[in-house]
């Protein structure tokens, strides 16, 4: 199989989608205002999660800090399953997929940095996005073309739903 096959494959498996925050949703910069952390998140990554929830599949945010921003985004959209301020992502990603009742070989995690490799290590399609880390791009097995904070998770959700043969039939309603 080629490499892109394997990619459509794998894609083709996935019933949940984890992903990192910051570098991910948004463009990795932090602005601290009063106290508390102020983000910029990207409107097709918005869309693309709410596509991704009509299909069936869940998604969840795995990040290690925390910000009132990140719940309230994931709030807005449906985001199912949301870490912050976590320190041990191996921890909290087992523990979402035992409260999803769902397998490693059903994940997709996107990420940004070293503390996102090993989650991407044990999921089924290991995503960086285009400006992450060259150690983490190693580990992945997609690089999106476009940055976090960017498009990069809404292009994931596309590879993921095109992958299950899902896409046309959702994006007909906004094309008619």
């Amino acid at each position: 199989m080629s490499d892109q096959t394997t990619v459509e494959h794998r894609a083709s498996r996935i019933k949940l989608l984890l992903m990192d925050c910051d570098g991910v949703l948004t463009d990795g910069r932090i602005w601290i205002v009063d106290g508390d952390d102020q983000k910029a998140f990207n409107t097709q990554d918005g869309l693309g999660l709410e596509l991704l929830h009509r299909a069936g599949i869940s998604s969840g945010i795995i990040s290690g800090r925390e910000s009132s921003a990140v719940q309230q985004r994931a709030d807005a959209l449906g985001v199912l399953f949301v870490y912050q301020a976590v320190e041990n992502k191996v921890a909290a990603f087992e523990h979402i997929l035992a409260k999803a009742a769902i397998k490693p070989s059903e994940v997709a995690y996107i990420g940004d940095d070293l503390n996102d490799v090993p989650l991407l290590r044990r999921s089924e399609l290991a995503v960086a996005v285009a400006d992450a880390t060259d150690e983490t791009k190693h580990h992945a097995h997609y690089v999106t073309r476009a940055a976090g904070g960017d498009g990069a998770v809404r292009e994931t959700i596309e590879l993921i739903l095109k992958a299950q043969n899902r896409w046309e039939d959702l994006v007909k309603r906004y094309l008619d």
